[in-house]
């Protein structure tokens, strides 16, 4: 519409500068061009405002499920052979809104002074799942988020095992964490993580 408009007043403009410029037949001829092109202005103003207001506002994009906003339970215990452990954690909203995490929960271990414990954190693979990955889950108001942690404990009442009895979860992009009771040896405190999912098979 606008190259329509642009090309009427092209062409009005190129008439009336063909004309001869004498008296004020001359002076009307130039009114009424700009008068043409003002329209033609006003025109297009109107209709650019208008393409503007139809355009549809972009949606906000879901935010962030934040530690406040969650509840965090222990699921499946597992156990197996090597001295293998895991339990799965899981991440509940209980917000009353829609919210998002995506990738790997952090942890720490505390002692029964809730004191922090040297601990090491490996993303990934664990002994009973495999990584789901990385993927934006978005989680209704009651809906829940889970992860398989795993660690070993060859090394229970030595120095070579941290004794725990706390375990810090924080959630992704969060700086604040949950704490659950978690009353194990953690070999050299090095516990396996695998990306929050909306479930992961296990190998029990």
């Amino acid at each position: 519409m606008n190259e329509e408009l642009n090309t009427g007043v092209t062409e009005t403009t190129g008439l009336s500068a063909a004309r001869p410029a004498t008296g004020h037949r001359t002076r009307r001829g130039y009114l009424r061009t700009a008068l043409a092109a003002a329209a033609v202005a006003g025109l297009g103003l109107v209709w650019a405002g208008t393409a503007q207001a139809a355009t549809p506002s972009t949606a906000k994009a879901t935010p962030t499920c934040s530690a406040a906003a969650l509840k965090a339970t222990f699921g499946q215990q597992l156990a197996g052979g090597m001295n293998h452990q895991g339990v799965v954690i899981r991440l509940r909203n209980l917000s009353g809104r829609t919210c998002a995490l995506r990738g790997y929960p952090g942890l720490g271990l505390e002692n029964s002074a809730h004191k922090a414990l040297k601990t090491h954190t490996h993303w990934g693979d664990t002994w009973y799942a495999k990584d789901p990955g990385k993927k934006t889950l978005v989680l209704k108001d009651g809906q829940s988020a889970e992860a398989v942690v795993a660690w070993t404990h060859a090394n229970t009442g030595t120095s070579g095992a941290v004794h725990a009895s706390y375990l810090e979860i924080t959630p992704p992009a969060s700086t604040k964490h949950k704490t659950l009771a978690f009353h194990q040896w953690v070999d050299h405190g090095d516990l396996s993580v695998t990306a929050l999912a909306r479930h992961i098979d296990v190998t029990p």
